[in-house]
C-alpha cells in the first residue's frame, strides 16, 4: 500500500441475534450440577445457539469469547477456545477467556461487539460460565498483602456481603423492610414469568448423571422460591453483620450456570437471514469505591447515557442484576425510580433466579430481548450490573420492534383513560 493512502473504516451497527442459557442451579453437593463440568455447560449453550440458528454456517463464527471469574480447572485453559472445540465448531474458529468478575459475560459481549463495530468480526459467540460448586468465589485467590498493609482498600471490599451492608450504612433510607419487600416481589415476578412461558424459551435442557440416581433432565431453574413472603424473609439471619440487613433472602445465592449469545454486524445478520432481537446503542464501565461496589451501576449508566445522547427518561425497560436488593434500590433511588416501577426487572431477577457470576450478563440480555419483542412501545432498554472490587457495567440497547405508531397508540389510550377518570 502506498504510504499516502489509508484504509477507510466506518463503525458498523452491532445486533444481538440470539441468546440462551442453562437452567441455573444451586452450588454445592446437593445442587443439580454437582459432578457436572463447567465447560460442558458452555458447550450445551453453544450447540443450542447453532441448532436454533441453522442459517448461520459454523465457519462464519469469527470468535468465541467465554468469561469465568475463577479461571482454573474446568473453567480454565482458555475456555473460549476449548469450549468452541468441544462444541464442534471448526478448528479455524478462535476463542479466548475473559474475566471481569460478575460482568464477565457482559464484557465478553461488549469486547466482541467492539470488534464487530470496527470490522474485525462479522459474527461472534459471547457468554460466560460459573460453577460455584466446583469453584467457590475467591478459592485459590491470593490478594496482594499491600491491599491491607497500605490500606489501598477497605477490608470489607473483599467480601461482597460486607459491601452490601456498607451500602445500607451509606443510604439509611434503604431499610431492611424495603429490601425484603423488593426480594419478595422478585420471587413473585419470576413465578409469574414462568407461568406465562416467558422464561422457558431461552433455557437449554441439561441432562446430568449422579451415582445412584441415574440421569435427570433439567429444564427449569433450581434457586427460585415461589410464594416467598416478606414475613418469611424477616426471619432470616444476617450473616455478614450482627443485627445487619443483608440476608440470603434479599441477595442472590451461590449458583452454577452458563450463558451464550450470538452477535453480528447488521449487514451480516441480513446476509445470513439471522434474527435481530436488539441493536447495541452504547456501553460503559465505571469504577467506584470497592467497599461500596454495589453503587457501580449508577456511574456506568450515567456514562453510557451520555455516550448515547440519552437521558434516564428515555429508558423504557431496565434489567438490573440483583446481586443484592440494596444495590438495586440504591440505583433506583439515585434516578428517582420507584421500587415497584413496572419497567424494572419485569421477569424478576437474580434474587429469585440465581447469579452464577460471570454468566449473568447474557441472562439479563435474554430477558430484555424477550421484553422488547413483547412491548413495541419501548424503544430503549438497559442491562446493568455491579461488579466486585468496585465497578459497574451498563449496556444500552434499542428495540428493533419499536414503532412510533405503537407508542402513540399507548399514549393516546393512557390519555383517554386519564381523561375518562377525571370526567
Amino acid at each position: 500500500m502506498s504510504p499516502t493512502r489509508s484504509a477507510q473504516r466506518n463503525v458498523r451497527d452491532v445486533v444481538f441475534v440470539d441468546g440462551v442459557r442453562t437452567p441455573f442451579g444451586k452450588a454445592g453437593d446437593k445442587g443439580i450440577y454437582a459432578g457436572t463440568r463447567a465447560d460442558d455447560l458452555v458447550v450445551k449453550c453453544i450447540r443450542e445457539l447453532m441448532r436454533r440458528n441453522p442459517s448461520l454456517p459454523a465457519d462464519r463464527v469469527d470468535e468465541v469469547a467465554i468469561a469465568a471469574t475463577t479461571q482454573t480447572g474446568d473453567q480454565g485453559l482458555t475456555i473460549g477456545r476449548t469450549a468452541a472445540l468441544l462444541a464442534g465448531l471448526p478448528r479455524t474458529v478462535p476463542g479466548f477467556a475473559i474475566d471481569r468478575m460478575c460482568a464477565g459475560a457482559m464484557t465478553a459481549v461488549t469486547t466482541t461487539a467492539s470488534g464487530i463495530g470496527f470490522g474485525a468480526y462479522d459474527v461472534v459467540i459471547a457468554g460466560g460460565v460459573e460453577h460455584m460448586g466446583n469453584h467457590p468465589m475467591g478459592a485459590g485467590a491470593d490478594p496482594n498483602p499491600r491491599f491491607m498493609s497500605e490500606r489501598l482498600v477497605d477490608p470489607a471490599a473483599l467480601n461482597m456481603g460486607n459491601t452490601a451492608e456498607n451500602l445500607h450504612d451509606r443510604f439509611p433510607a434503604i431499610t431492611k423492610d424495603r429490601t425484603d419487600a423488593y426480594a419478595a416481589a422478585s420471587q413473585a415476578k419470576l413465578a409469574a414469568a414462568y407461568s406465562n412461558e416467558q422464561i422457558q424459551h431461552d433455557l437449554v435442557p441439561v441432562a446430568t448423571m449422579k451415582p445412584g440416581q441415574g440421569w435427570t433432565l433439567h429444564t427449569t431453574d433450581e434457586p427460585p422460591r415461589p410464594g416467598t413472603t416478606v414475613a418469611d424473609l424477616a426471619e432470616l439471619r444476617t450473616p455478614f453483620r450482627a443485627h445487619g440487613r443483608v440476608t440470603a433472602g434479599n441477595a442472590a445465592g451461590l449458583n452454577d450456570g452458563a450463558t451464550a449469545a450470538v452477535l453480528a454486524s447488521a449487514e451480516a445478520a441480513e446476509e445470513l437471514g439471522l434474527s435481530v432481537k436488539m441493536r447495541l446503542v452504547s456501553y460503559a464501565f465505571a469504577g467506584v469505591e470497592p467497599e461500596v461496589m454495589g453503587i457501580g451501576p449508577v456511574p456506568a449508566t450515567e456514562k453510557a447515557l451520555k455516550n448515547a445522547g440519552l437521558g434516564i427518561e428515555d429508558i423504557g425497560l431496565f434489567e438490573i442484576n440483583e446481586a443484592f436488593a440494596v444495590q438495586v434500590l440504591s440505583f433506583l433511588d439515585h434516578f428517582g425510580i420507584a421500587d415497584d416501577d413496572p419497567r424494572v426487572n419485569r421477569y424478576g431477577g437474580a434474587i429469585a433466579v440465581g447469579h452464577p457470576l460471570a454468566s449473568s450478563g447474557v441472562r439479563l440480555m435474554n430477558q430484555l430481548a424477550r421484553q422488547f419483542e413483547e412491548d413495541p412501545t419501548v424503544r430503549y432498554g438497559i442491562t446493568t450490573m455491579c461488579i466486585g472490587l468496585g465497578m459497574g457495567a451498563t449496556v444500552i440497547w434499542e428495540n428493533p420492534h419499536y414503532t412510533d405508531d405503537a407508542s402513540s397508540s399507548t399514549d393516546q389510550a393512557t390519555t383517554a383513560t386519564t381523561e375518562g377518570a377525571a370526567a
